[in-house]
């Protein structure tokens, strides 16, 4: 049967043309790489197909599928493309032409919710204000004089928290909290619009995505901050740096200071800034989990992954160390990304994982460290309960070194002059630090 092409709409066909589908060759290394293939509810779909469908203008066809929604832009097809044709961003382009009330579970609320009260799950400044100053004073009792410092002017490094610890995993904030103590570090989190997960990338929302990184671009220089950690998570840290591109481009004053994480780290080891003992580590296991986002993506779209890095500092904590195959750019997707973790597709998002399971089980390893909070949701709380015949924790690389610090404590004078800080910040803010639980 003859297969004509359909006529497209005037800006899908603007978009598709910045890609060269006539080089697609239809060789499969795409669907052969790509963790969507063979889903269950989906089995007739790969990625190859859908290529040729958009190919002939079946857009609407494509839109109107789970299949944008399934995948994880992990890239792994584009990463191995011999026609260098970037799935993802098409993917991620599908995902923008489905209405918005007819965007999978939370996603599109979520979003919303960032752009409309500076958090994916709208937690008032109140509540986020008194449960830092709440969760600060308990950290306190290990480490003398800390306190979590807002909008702070100056201040060397900015951190963003994840909404889901602001709201329910408090005390994953601790380990954060407990390597800036132990470095001395001079840093601050915003009062308002401090979240850091991104899911204007996850549905396709250009606009939003822009916004939120002008924000945070907006925040540097009002406290005039040197420098932002880019945020954890996968699509919070790639996100922002589209979005922070995109702002650039429009402005070369919106250029700003960041690090990733995994630079950080490796500076105030090498710096002597925190120590670390080996020994708390011994007996165990360790195996390392290469974030798409962080890597093959970071890589091919910004010229820089992170693959060496984590490894090295992984080894500062560890002494038994051992790689998965495959690993760094040819690494197994966890299943989690492109927001499948919140997206209502567990069954999928698990089957997704698979590979990373038994890469995990292949290693031997007790402790599997990540570098993403998507990637450690997913292997730690949602492959488990379909991969039941191998245990293991999951650990941050930040937790991982803040297990490993040697704490030493503040000198008094410093001590002091934390506490005076912290008082005067939480009255200015109306945080009674007497009253309830904080």
């Amino acid at each position: 049967m003859t297969v004509m092409p359909k006529p497209l709409d005037a800006e899908v066909r603007e978009f598709l043309n910045r890609f060269d589908f006539s080089g697609c060759l239809a060789c499969g290394t795409c669907s052969n790489g790509c963790p969507v293939t063979a889903t269950p509810g989906m089995e007739e779909w790969d990625i190859r197909k859908v290529m040729r469908m958009l190919a002939y203008g079946m857009v609407d066809e494509v839109v109107d599928s789970d299949f944008p929604w399934l995948c994880t832009g992990c890239g792994r097809c584009a990463y191995s493309c011999p026609a260098n044709i970037d799935i993802p961003a098409v993917m991620a382009h599908m995902k923008s032409l489905r209405d918005r009330d007819k965007v999978p579970g939370s996603l599109h609320k979520g979003m919303q919710n960032n752009v409309d009260t500076g958090n994916n799950l709208a937690i008032s400044r109140e509540e986020y204000l008194e449960g830092m100053a709440d969760l600060g004073s308990e950290l306190a009792e290990e480490c003398p004089g800390f306190y979590v410092p807002v909008d702070k002017q100056d201040a060397k490094i900015l951190f963003f928290p994840n909404s889901k610890e602001v709201y329910g995993d408090f005390e994953d904030q601790f380990w954060w909290w407990k390597v800036f103590y132990a470095a001395r570090e001079d840093w601050t989190v915003p009062s308002q619009g401090w979240e850091a997960v991104d899911w204007a990338l996850f549905t396709g929302n250009y606009a939003a995505n822009k916004f939120l990184a002008k924000r945070k671009i907006d925040y540097m220089h009002q406290y005039n901050i040197e420098r932002m950690i880019m945020p954890d998570c996968g699509g919070g840290s790639y996100g922002c740096r589209k979005g922070m591109e995109a702002c650039v481009l429009e402005d070369p004053n919106n250029e700003v200071g960041f690090t990733y994480l995994y630079d950080y780290l490796v500076g105030i080891i090498r710096e002597g800034r925190i120590k670390l003992d080996k020994s708390v580590n011994a007996g165990r296991r360790f195996t390392w989990h290469d974030s798409c986002k962080h890597g093959r993506e970071l890589q091919r779209h910004f010229g820089k992954g992170f693959y060496e890095e984590p490894r090295w500092i992984v080894r500062q904590c560890v002494d038994d160390f051992v790689d998965m195959t495959p690993n760094r750019g040819l690494n197994y997707c966890c299943g989690a990304g492109g927001g499948m973790w919140p997206a209502p597709f567990d069954d999928q998002s698990a089957w997704h994982g698979r590979h990373k399971f038994e890469q995990i089980k292949r290693t031997g390893a007790d402790v599997v460290v990540v570098g993403c909070s998507n990637c450690r949701d997913q292997i730690m709380k949602r492959l488990p309960k379909y991969y039941t015949d191998y245990k293991y924790e999951v650990k941050y690389i930040w937790q991982l070194v803040a297990e490993t610090l040697v704490l030493e404590p503040w000198e008094a004078e410093l001590v002091d002059k934390a506490t005076v800080l912290a008082e005067a910040q939480w009255k200015a803010f109306g945080v009674d630090l007497s009253a309830g639980e904080y």
